[in-house]
């Protein structure tokens, strides 16, 4: 089995040494992803923004490793302010349908204050 990068462009990535997600056989690994918005260069103001930023990044490096949110298996979370959780939650309730991937949720704080949410996701591609 061959693994393969894919990279989403943010400078972060080749600053911190990692790959948006990382394809190994059947297997796709997320980095943790923040909602970092290249137009305005910066955050939005809500978690909520930022997460939605965040699953589209996320969606696309899915996409290009031939996987989608209904290959997810694993979800973690992580979130500057726990007030945040029940709309966070919500969000992700509108992407993921039966099976839904197994999920972890942390409340921890960011090298960067303005980041309120980030992602991190494991998913497995179908090998038909």
């Amino acid at each position: 089995m061959s693994r393969r990068a894919i990279y989403s462009g943010s400078p972060f990535e080749e600053l911190a040494g990692y790959s948006r997600a990382l394809v190994d056989g059947e297997w796709v690994f997320v980095s943790a992803t923040s909602g970092f918005d290249a137009e305005i260069k910066g955050f939005a103001s809500t978690a909520v923004a930022q997460a939605r930023k965040a699953l589209e990044v996320i969606g696309a490096a899915l996409e290009q490793a031939g996987a989608s949110f209904a290959d997810v298996v694993r979800v973690r979370c992580y979130l500057s302010d726990a007030a945040d959780t029940v709309e966070i939650c919500k969000l992700l309730g509108e992407i993921f349908d039966d099976p839904r991937p197994a999920n972890t949720t942390i409340t921890c704080g960011f090298p960067d204050s303005n980041i309120k949410v980030e992602f991190e996701m494991t998913a497995r591609r179908s090998m038909a």
